[in-house]
């Protein structure tokens, strides 16, 4: 499979950085993915890529809105459908916007893990045509993370779901402690390991 094509033509590249290229194969083999890599490393890219490639949506979890609102002004000023479920939005706006994704609206629906635990969202989530449940910043879901959010822990629910569909953590650094947590707490049963060294 030519991974250059769709480079080039989504993202206007001609070359991958570090170990993308694996990640993004993985993905690409339904192969449940935990990358660890520096930021800047392109983390994005490896989960961006293969979702447009498998069509459908990637549903994104990721903690800060600021976050959010970079990741889908920068796909949309690629021509690249994204949206985010946010608290800046009425619930009129989100039931909407959910609708919309339920309708495969877009490729990429940034959201908050304390929305995901809204019945709303999972009843919609379970008519949107997912292809990828991706967890940004994943130390979140570990106690022993530096950043813990209990409600990291209820993407479990995604996954029960969407049992088949593969899912994808990113975090820039973990412990083995709190990498064998994200491993449990995700249900990453034996996954692709992608680690990048920081030297």
């Amino acid at each position: 499979m030519d991974l250059y094509i769709p480079l080039k033509r989504f993202f206007g590249f001609n070359k991958f950085k570090g170990l993308q290229k694996q990640v993004i194969k993985s993905i690409l083999a339904n192969e449940n993915t935990f990358v660890i890599m520096p930021t800047g490393g392109g983390k994005s890219m490896c989960y961006q890529l293969p979702a447009l490639m498998l069509g459908g949506t990637a549903v994104v979890v990721s903690p800060l809105i600021a976050l959010m609102d970079d990741q889908v002004k920068s796909l949309k000023s690629k021509g690249i459908r994204a949206s985010a479920v946010t608290s800046a939005r009425s619930f009129r706006e989100i039931d909407i916007l959910l609708n919309n994704a339920a309708l495969g609206a877009f490729d990429f629906l940034y959201v908050s893990p304390e929305r995901i635990q809204t019945p709303l969202f999972k009843e919609r989530f379970k008519q949107m045509p997912v292809n990828l449940i991706v967890v940004d910043e994943a130390h979140c879901i570990s106690e022993w993370g530096h950043d813990f959010r209990p409600s990291y822990l209820n993407i479990q629910s995604l996954r029960d779901a969407r049992p088949t569909i593969p899912i994808m953590a990113l975090t820039a650094t973990a412990t083995q402690r709190v990498k064998d947590d994200i491993i449990e707490a995700l249900s990453l049963n034996n996954p692709y390991i992608h680690e990048v060294s920081f030297y």
